[in-house]
């Protein structure tokens, strides 16, 4: 349980750092939450963490023949479509077009390895 809490809390800085880097993906931070503006980001990192971990590996799956042609790469396509519900769920989180979505689902990817790659048991 702790590993996940510490894999939530550096997913919020991926989140952090994907918000930065790309103009269209916006966080809308609420200063009057229970934990301020870092709040909003552990927010979206945990419904992020719940999509990720609930409906991927349904869309990876059903997928799977397209993952297979694309050699991998439709992948990529369906990391923008865990980052598009997680927009969706949360009025915090903003996505603006396709292009965005697959750029972030790429950057969240990469972010998420990195995060699995510190917290892993050794």
């Amino acid at each position: 349980m702790l590993r996940f809490l510490v894999k939530v809390v550096l997913m919020a800085g991926v989140f952090y750092g994907v918000a930065y880097l790309l103009d269209g993906v916006q966080v809308v931070p609420n200063p009057d939450g229970p934990l301020g503006e870092p709040g909003t980001w552990l927010w979206i990192a945990l419904i992020f963490a719940l999509v990720n971990a609930v409906v991927g590996p349904v869309l990876r799956l059903l997928s799977l023949p397209f993952v297979l042609l694309t050699l991998g790469l439709f992948l990529l396509v369906v990391n923008a479509a865990l980052l598009g519900i997680t927009a969706a769920l949360t009025d915090r989180l903003q996505v603006d077009g396709i292009g965005t979505a697959i750029l972030g689902g790429l950057l969240l990817a990469v972010g998420a390895w990195i995060v699995d790659q510190l917290t892993e048991k050794r």
